[in-house]
């Protein structure tokens, strides 16, 4: 069910950029859950001229090196959940590729389960 855009500066080879997804969706099936073929994921690469955060913003201190994450679920987790899920992420992602845990940044967008249709223009979650 969750839907995860990742964003990053292009240059990465693909063996990153992959276990970028794998270690996000790591972090998804282990705190929310998520079933294992449940991957609904993309990325996007972009250039410098094109690609803006602040590099002190509330303390932080990130590189070029940011990976900028989007993640949709349903309304049905807890701030605790919230708060683990951000960081099992930042495990896995500093496990592999190495991501510095500061060049990570989340931000979890929640919907209701019937915003969702995952083919045939069915709402498979509403009830």
């Amino acid at each position: 069910m969750p839907f995860t855009r990742i964003a990053l500066r292009a240059g990465k080879p693909a063996a990153y950029r992959r276990a970028l997804t794998e270690s996000v969706h790591r972090g998804l099936r282990e705190i929310f859950s998520v079933p294992e073929d449940d991957i609904f994921m993309t990325i996007t690469e972009h250039d410098a001229d094109n690609f803006f955060y602040g590099k002190h913003f509330l303390g932080v201190n990130r590189s070029d090196d940011l990976v900028m994450i989007q993640i949709t679920v349903s309304n049905t987790r807890s701030i605790d959940q919230k708060k683990a899920l951000y960081q099992r992420i930042v495990d896995h992602l500093a496990e592999s590729p190495g991501v510095r845990r500061e060049d990570v940044f989340i931000n979890l967008v929640d919907v209701m389960k019937e915003n969702w249709s995952f083919g045939n223009g069915l709402a498979q979650y509403a009830e």
